[in-house]
């Protein structure tokens, strides 16, 4: 339990961090890798060099100040983040360091009105702050390695297929390497592939959908490939032109709270655009396996045909489910998913789960707002560091 003390000067400092969070997470992260370079096989490096990661932090730093007071408020967010972290391996033995660099960091930015007392406050907030991250996290391992065939932290997969899905999305089937069992999965969660590239000092990391239903065999990400003169491309390009079938690379267990309740047989509608399908394709499988006569309706947008994986796939899944609609839009032909084609095909008394690019999101969550769904009914993805989206008053 924190003192009262330290709650009153903690959340003093929320005006103070709101202005100044990015500055002092963009010195804490040049300093934590100046200190422990080690770290950048962790973190991902695209998110780093366009602030993303440090536009998140500092709105959680943010966040924990305002509601000190009352940290159960935060629980959900830990248990978000914590998803991330378990995802790419976060050790209890990281949450030290960290905080030394963060206060650090604090100190640094506001220089003389970082008091001693501000300092110490922040010191035993962390500390609170950090045994709760290590706790949710510790049971999220257990849980993800208790599983059959499961695991904590990173584990080796062949490379046991490559199909082209559409002109910029390959799937690969990932098998384990000890050809033990894959675990089940929730129909929306990801896995986190770690690759050694020639010419990169350091490992990289990437998040992926699965993009199917689980079973036994194994996983399958289906990956978009990035412009290759494009930093934040360069897992997607190495696996688009090096990996091949029979190579190895090492995944972390699945993870993830954008998920299908499958216990519910109410509507759902699925909504994305580009790659944001992903996602989508578990949760749709799962549903036309398990519930074929749960009424569905899959909404897509692509810039064009070529650009549109999953078409076939879909529609097979929907021959033997009694109530599917679907609709795809391109807008190479000036075709968009507008507040009319939701009207026609997404069902307002039911659970709406939306993937895509942040611009995407904000316009279809909007929609859905004012055709008046209820927030409850809206579930959405962010692909890398969570952003704050721009949306209306439901």
């Amino acid at each position: 339990m924190l003192s009262q003390k330290t709650i009153d000067i903690v959340k003093s400092t929320a005006p103070v961090l709101e202005v100044h969070g990015v500055a002092i997470t963009s010195a804490f992260y040049k300093n934590l890798f100046n200190a422990h370079p080690e770290l950048l096989n962790i973190f991902n490096h695209a998110n780093q060099a366009k602030g993303r990661q440090q536009t998140a932090l500092a709105n959680a730093v943010y966040a924990a100040a305002v509601h000190i007071d009352n940290l159960a408020a935060i629980i959900p967010a830990v248990k978000q983040i914590g998803q991330k972290h378990v995802s790419l391996g976060i050790k209890p033995e990281h949450y030290p360091i960290v905080g030394e660099h963060l206060l650090g960091a604090i100190k640094e930015v506001l220089g003389d009105a970082a008091t001693d007392d501000i300092i110490n406050a922040w010191a035993e907030a962390y500390g609170v702050i950090a045994n709760a991250f290590i706790g949710i996290e510790e049971e999220m391992y257990v849980a993800a390695e208790s599983k059959e065939g499961g695991w904590r932290f990173f584990k080796d997969f062949v490379i046991a297929d490559k199909v082209k899905e559409s002109e910029n999305i390959t799937s690969f089937y990932l098998k384990p390497a000890d050809e033990s069992a894959v675990p089940t999965y929730e129909p929306g969660q990801f896995i986190t592939i770690r690759v050694s590239i020639p010419g990169e000092k350091y490992l990289l990391n990437r998040q992926y959908s699965l993009s199917k239903a689980a079973e036994s065999e194994t996983f399958r990400i289906s990956v978009k490939k990035e412009d290759e003169n494009n930093p934040e491309g360069k897992v997607s390009v190495h696996l688009h032109n090096n990996v091949s079938v029979g190579d190895t690379v090492e995944l972390t267990a699945p993870a993830g709270e954008f998920v299908l309740d499958p216990e519910k047989t109410t509507p759902a509608t699925f909504l994305s655009g580009g790659v944001g399908i992903t996602p989508m394709m578990s949760m749709f499988e799962t549903i036309a396996k398990n519930q074929s006569n749960r009424p569905v309706s899959f909404i897509y947008s692509a810039r064009n045909e070529n650009l549109h994986p999953f078409d076939k796939d879909i529609r097979a899944l929907m021959e033997a489910m009694d109530d599917a609609k679907y609709v795809s839009l391109y807008s190479d032909s000036d075709e968009f998913i507008s507040k009319d084609v939701l009207k026609d095909y997404a069902r307002i008394d039911g659970d709406v789960y939306v993937c895509g690019p942040v611009g995407f999101m904000e316009a279809m969550i909007n929609h859905l707002l004012e055709l008046g769904y209820s927030n409850e009914q809206i579930h959405y993805e962010f692909f890398g560091p969570a952003l704050q989206l721009e949306l209306v008053e439901a």
